[in-house]
């Protein structure tokens, strides 16, 4: 059974945390409120999160300041962030949002359908990170298993199941590249810039770590003896 993702919505009235979930039930994964920048970041200590939601306008610790905590920390620095904001101040404020570390800057009142389909878009990518990952940790048990001294079934075995996790990858390379192209097409405006280059970031580092496993390649660091 596939786990689902966990998607943070923060904002401090309680009718718009009603809404996004009410916009958001139909992909069919874990929600979890947060009224609060304190309260957000305190999910964060113990949760692993597909993409957070967040009000900029908040009492206290407001979207940009918590923006700024979860970037800094090394567990939470590439959870995409989506702002939104029901105060339209210009390209000065959406800059803001984006030197922030946000992907997405999204003004309210917002149209449900995108809001859902780029939502949709990042719980898509982290369950496919989330199998690979996976996969490749298993393969690399089975790796340090054979303790160098695979059988030519066991090497034939481990090669195939590279191979297809290498299939997997290409296919959300594949996806992602799609996505890049549709999203040029749209005026090129920050929000997508910013969303391709994060995508590329993900895919790059999991392309890395999976020829990392690839035998002779030298580049995963000592290998079992």
């Amino acid at each position: 059974m596939v786990q689902k993702a966990k998607i943070l919505l923060v904002d401090d009235r309680p009718e718009n945390l009603l809404a996004l979930e009410a916009i958001l039930s139909a992909l069919d994964q874990t929600l979890v409120r947060a009224s609060s920048g304190e309260e957000a970041l305190k999910a964060l200590l113990t949760d692993d999160f597909a993409v957070i939601l967040l009000d900029v306008q908040m009492p206290g610790m407001d979207g940009f300041e918590t923006a700024a905590h979860i970037k800094r920390r090394e567990r939470t620095r590439d959870i995409p962030i989506i702002f939104l904001t029901a105060i339209n101040h210009g390209p000065h404020h959406t800059f803001r949002g984006y030197a922030a570390g946000a992907v997405d800057y999204i003004s309210k009142p917002f149209d449900p359908w995108v809001l859902r389909a780029k939502v949709s878009v990042f719980v898509e990518l982290y369950m496919k990170n989330c199998q690979l990952r996976e996969q490749a940790a298993l393969l690399r048990l089975q790796l340090e298993g054979a303790g160098g001294g695979q059988s030519p079934a066991a090497a034939k075995e481990s090669a195939g199941v590279l191979a297809e996790l290498s299939a997997r990858l290409a296919a959300v390379e594949e996806q992602a590249e799609a996505l890049s192209k549709q999203l040029e097409g749209e005026n090129a405006d920050a929000a997508a810039v910013a969303t391709a280059a994060h995508l590329e970031r993900k895919l790059t580092g999991l392309r890395r770590a999976l020829d990392a496993l690839e035998p002779g390649t030298g580049n995963g660091g000592p290998q079992p003896e």
